[in-house]
């Protein structure tokens, strides 16, 4: 017997949609009577949802959230507050590592369309995307020492690493809010617009990214990602070139060059 509506709405849940050529897969975040607070049950949804989109052949990953003026306000408390030191590192802190790790994986871009609040694990979740588009009316912050607990779900690691460890301290140790436009200024997020204009900018960035080819995108990124880790380019890229010199979308690229035409990539 499935649940009652509202007992399900309460718990929220997690889809994938695809556009009509596929190219495009968005994720769904909907537990908007809560504020998207995310539990348990949502991040494992979201960890499926992530396996769903990367054996697809989509090339590039919306990640959004239900609800208006609201990305995400982080973990639910309720959800947490009475594990036990046990509990919260077994389930809790491992589970949002998994799902997180798994979207920062995944060899599609993705962006996350952050249109109003993200505090806490919301904007970490926003921060496991490769891109940030946000509204300049959101504000994002990192309030856990303010409850007596510290970010759990990547939040230090990313922060530092696109902010830098003084912003970084910042904002753990003093919880302080950035607005949309602020968090670009960080390095926090790609682009902000007025939350009238911001699917207008969404479009924008999913345009430049679904016009390159595919596989070297896909390749683009993991290259990148790898580099951060300290792997070396010389080797990887190597490998990476050869791959992409086996691929159609190279041959049309090149076609497509001599032609003076725009290429038309079918991710072979």
């Amino acid at each position: 017997m499935s649940a009652p509506a509202t007992t399900a709405q309460n718990l929220g849940t997690v889809t994938v949609r695809y556009s009509p050529d596929g190219h495009t897969a968005t994720i769904l975040i909907d537990r908007a009577t809560k504020l998207n607070a995310l539990t348990l049950q949502l991040l494992n949804e979201l960890e499926a949802a992530v396996r769903d989109v990367d054996a697809s052949t989509a090339r590039l990953v919306l990640v959004r959230t239900a609800g208006e003026k609201v990305f995400c306000v982080g973990a639910d408390i309720n959800h947490f507050a009475d594990l036990s030191a046990a509990g919260m590192w077994r389930d809790w802190i491992a589970t949002g590592h998994r799902a997180f790790d798994a979207l920062a994986g995944l060899r599609q871009p993705s962006i996350a369309v952050v249109d109003g609040l993200a505090f806490g694990g919301g904007l970490e979740l926003a921060l496991a995307c490769d891109f940030r588009v946000i509204a300049r009316e959101a504000k994002v912050a990192l309030p856990e020492t303010g409850l007596g607990t510290v970010p759990g779900w990547g939040g230090t690691e990313r922060v530092t690493e696109l902010a830098g460890r003084a912003r970084a301290k910042e904002l753990v140790l003093t919880r302080r809010q950035l607005t949309g436009d602020e968090a670009v200024a960080w390095g926090l997020a790609t682009a902000a617009a007025p939350r009238s204009a911001l699917e207008d900018a969404v479009a924008g960035l999913s345009g430049e990214l679904l016009a390159g080819a595919p596989v070297g995108v896909q390749l683009g990124k993991q290259l990148i990602d790898a580099a951060a880790d300290g792997a070396p380019s010389k080797v990887l890229e190597a490998l990476a070139g050869g791959l992409a010199a086996a691929t159609a979308d190279l041959a049309e690229g090149v076609a497509a060059f001599r032609e003076k035409r725009t290429a038309r990539f079918t991710d072979n």
